[in-house]
């Protein structure tokens, strides 16, 4: 088994224990994008905000008009840049701005995959955060090693086939967990 110091947590799903109390993170499963020895880039994709898609391209001055994607809502994608999209797609496609995470899976960060949705022509499939979650070089290793998360390689079917509010109790089930069955602290014997 690998060490932690040279453990890739990248393409995979980090599953908030029930003990994680922070309100960022409690009852999250977070899409880690990057991960390297300079730290890690996540996504949180079961936080719906108070905004739908067509709201954000208003903001924008995009128009979109395809309807079931229109109402779909903007996800809370973590604490860090809240200010800033960031889109989680399928395929890859060739943005300004695209990170390539695995699986034909992208992220893209740049308003040019926004303009081809608009017009029709974005990715087959995708999900939108404002925002998301950063760890500095060695720190999202210390929270795995102090039983912050769970890690499960992570599937496109969770990330977009799956309803938002079904993702959490669809990554523990990854694992084989019932999370009814998760206690909220550690036991002691």
């Amino acid at each position: 088994m690998a060490s932690s110091a040279s453990a890739d947590f990248t393409n995979q799903f980090l599953i908030a224990m029930p003990s994680l109390s922070d309100s960022n993170f409690g009852g999250a499963v977070v899409f880690v994008a990057e991960h390297s020895p300079k730290g890690a880039l996540g996504l949180v994709i079961n936080r719906p905000m108070q905004i739908d898609l067509a709201t954000l391209f208003e903001r924008i001055d995009l128009k979109l008009e395809i309807a079931p994607l229109a109402s779909s809502p903007v996800l809370f994608g973590g604490p860090v840049q809240m200010d800033r999209g960031f889109v989680l797609h399928e395929p890859v496609g060739e943005w300004n701005s695209t990170v390539t995470v695995g699986d034909g899976l992208g992220l893209t960060s740049s308003k040019d995959v926004l303009e081809a949705v608009a017009e029709g022509t974005g990715p087959r499939r995708m999900i939108v955060t404002l925002g998301y979650a950063g760890w500095g070089p060695g720190q999202l290793e210390e929270e795995i090693a102090r039983n912050s998360w769970l890690t499960v390689p992570a599937t496109s079917e969770l990330i977009f086939d799956t309803p938002i509010e079904e993702r959490l109790p669809g990554a523990y089930r990854l694992l084989g967990i019932d999370p009814a069955f998760l206690s909220m602290s550690a036991g002691h014997a």
